[in-house]
Order: C-alpha cells, then structure tokens, then sequence
C-alpha cells in the first residue's frame, strides 16, 4: 500500500495537550542525570520493525486514529517485548542502581528489604525497571476490573494484579507482596510507567498538534495480526525525536506495535511490540493472587504513613516532577517556563546561580560531571551540555538549566536567545 499522506488532519487547540503529555511521560523515560530538569518537555515517540505487507483496504490518518480512539478491545492476552535505550554512559550498573534509587529514595530500591524500606513489591517502583534494558511482560485483561501485568525476569517474576477491589504486586525474588484496594483511591498503586503499545501510543498522540506530520504509511504483520502503520513525525528542525511509528490491528483499532526512532538515526530510543496476541476472554484464575506462604505483606496505607526516605521516596517521584510544573517549582528556583511550542520546546528555570560545581570548586565531583558532558560557551558565558540520544540539557555555570527533546544547538541557541 502507497503511503497516504494527511498532514491536515491534525486538531487544532492541542498545543497544551502536547506539552501536558510530554511532562507526563518524563517520568517514564528521562534518564537520571537529567530527570528533574526535563520532566516539563520530554515526550514518547517511535519507529517500527516488522513483517509481511498485507494488502488492506486504503484509509486515512484520521480515520486511523480515529479508530484508535474508538478502539475497545477489553479481553486479551499476550506477550510484549520492551526495549529501552537512552544512550546513558556505561557506569558499571551505576544506572540501574540510580534508577532504583530516585525510584524509592535512598537506601531503599526494589529488593533491598528492611522494615523502612518499604515493599520491593510497591509497583510505583519495581516498573520503572521498565526505563532501561530489554524485558519481557505478559499481559492479561478482562474488562475494566480485572487485569494483570508480569514482568519477567531472571528466575523470577513480578506480578501486578488488578481483581476487582483488590490490587496486588507481587515480587518472587523477595517473595514480598503488596496491597491495596480500588476503592482507596489515595492510595490505589498506579501503573505508573507506559508498558503496553497502546499505553505508549496513549501518550504519543497527545503530542499531535499543528507542528506534526501524521500519515498512513503502508501495512505490517505484528504477532500474526494485519496492521495499519501510523508515523507521526515533527515537521520542525531541531528535535532529536525522529518520527513514531505505531502498528495498528486491522480489526480492533489497537496499537500492537510502538517503536522510537530519535533524528540521529541509529537503534529505536522505545521500541515495544506484542510477539503474541490473542483477544479470547483470559481464564479467571488468571487474576486470582494469595499471598504465598511466608510473604512478607505490605498493605497501601501502611506503606503512607512509612516515614519519607529522601527525594523520590516510594510513590511520591511522581508527584515531585508533577512539582515542576507548578508556580513554585523546584525551591529555591523559580518555575519552569516553556521556550517554543511543539516538538521543539525546551523548559528552563533558574536554580538561583546554584550551577554545577566545577572542577576546582568541586574537585573530583566537579570533574566527573564534567566528563559526562560537553562543555559550551556564549554569550550567556559558559555551561554543560548531557545527552541522551532523546532528551538534552544545558546548565549554564550561572544555574540557569535549559532542557527537552531538542538538540544541543537547539539549547545553546534558547541560551543565547534568554540573554
């Protein structure tokens, strides 16, 4: 199928939409170096390997994401393949461990056990795993009251479980549980990080405004079902995202396949796909869950009223990004503001002159920091550039932090520009 292009079919009044979705999928994807800095921009997008070109009959951009949106597969299962690759510089699983650690707060992270360290079973921790590496998920759902998601890892798997007013999470390794009801809504564990295609294309397609491209680019084979591929592309120069490509089920509507291409070119940033589908109605022992014998048990509200362990503690990572946004901002600092519009907008702030430590100043801290990025100069004086290969950040010497899914001369010019 010849690609139908549809660069019209955009809606206007977005704009807020885009920005809004791309904090909201910072604290899914930002690496750590830059985690704080970038949550007001960052947004998901993507590229797709697949197989077979089945001919279909011709339709629309829109009438393809309108399809998306009408989809309402409630049964199904499967297995998804997630792979996630920022760039990050290779620290000796010093990556993971910061990852863990900004989940959880200090000390604490997935696993390391101790009565106030909270459960390694806390979802709001244990899927942000999800941030790096390759891993494999299997999937359930049974409407609207029953689903569950496994992460499987090396001799081990991690279950969360929704079964009607029940929510669990299960760790096998710790053989540690945890739980809370649906009806508490404060302190039901969200699913915080985007683990399924469909949870991916969710937040892509709020970035679709009148900065984007959408077409229909022909048809793919994903775990043996006929797809539609839906790009979505900046039309802007300057962004480091280079264009989404969702696998889109013929029949259903819904998105089998999402993989993340940055402009640099090179391995998918996001690249996650079912290898195996089905859309029968699971088996309901598949969402029944007892606590093994010997498990230690967390209950939610017990593990709210557990004293706060640092920045990032538990759950509560998403409500310090969420902080970002507002007024208040970081403190010490004013709030972020946004630099552009679209795919290219970049967040700054002012730390109050509180810049990196340099390398006399900060000794070896100074220098380290240092060697992690590249160094830049201007008429706004100098700073640090760190990359990733989809979310870059400028801290000027003076503390003034510029970020997003931007270049680094995309950054040093809102540098010079805010001069």
């Amino acid at each position: 199928m010849a690609p139908i292009d549809s660069d019209d079919n955009t809606t206007a009044g977005q704009g807020e939409d885009l920005r809004t979705g791309r904090r909201r999928a910072a604290r899914y994807v930002v690496p750590v170096a830059v985690m704080g800095v970038a949550a007001a921009t960052i947004g998901l997008v993507p590229a797709l390997a697949d197989s077979g070109d089945p001919d279909l009959p011709e339709i629309t951009a829109e009438q393809l994401i309108e399809k998306i949106a009408a989809s309402d597969v409630q049964q199904l299962s499967g297995t998804v393949k997630i792979s996630t690759d920022l760039g990050l510089p290779d620290l000796g699983g010093l990556e993971s461990g910061l990852m863990s650690g900004v989940s959880a707060g200090p000390g604490s992270g997935p696993g390391s056990g101790g009565d106030e360290d909270g459960s390694a079973a806390d979802p709001s921790a244990k899927l942000t795993e999800l941030v790096t590496g390759t891993h494999t998920l299997r999937v359930a759902a049974d409407g609207p009251d029953r689903q569950k998601l496994s992460l499987l890892e090396n001799a081990a798997e991690y279950s969360l479980i929704h079964n009607g007013k029940d929510v669990w999470g299960y760790d096998s390794k710790s053989n540690e549980v945890y739980h809370s009801t649906a009806s508490d809504s404060a302190e039901q564990p969200e699913k915080e990080v985007p683990a399924t295609p469909k949870d991916l294309t969710d937040q892509a397609l709020k970035a679709v405004d009148d900065t984007t491209s959408v077409t229909v680019d022909g048809t793919a084979q994903v775990a043996g079902r006929d797809a539609y591929r839906l790009v979505v592309k900046p039309k802007q120069d300057g962004s480091t995202v280079g264009a989404i490509t969702v696998a889109v089920d013929a029949e259903t509507g819904m998105p089998l396949k999402f993989t993340l291409t940055p402009s640099s070119g090179g391995a998918a940033v996001v690249d996650a796909g079912f290898t195996q589908v089905s859309f029968a109605k699971p088996d309901a022992s598949t969402f029944d869950f007892t606590p093994p014998k010997g498990a230690k048990v967390t209950e939610g509200d017990e593990a709210a009223k557990a004293p706060e362990r640092g920045r990032g503690a538990g759950g509560d990572l998403a409500k310090e990004l969420d902080g970002l946004k507002g007024d208040d901002g970081l403190k010490g600092t004013e709030g972020p503001k946004v630099i552009g519009e679209g795919w290219t907008a970049i967040a700054t702030f002012d730390t109050g002159g509180q810049g990196l430590p340099t390398a006399s100043a900060g000794g070896d801290l100074g220098g380290f920091l240092g060697s992690l990025g590249d160094q830049v100069k201007g008429d706004f004086g100098s700073g640090t550039v760190f990359k990733t290969r989809l979310v870059n950040a400028l801290i000027t010497d003076d503390g003034k932090v510029y970020a997003g899914a931007v270049t680094k001369d995309a950054l040093v010019k809102a540098a010079e520009a805010a001069r």
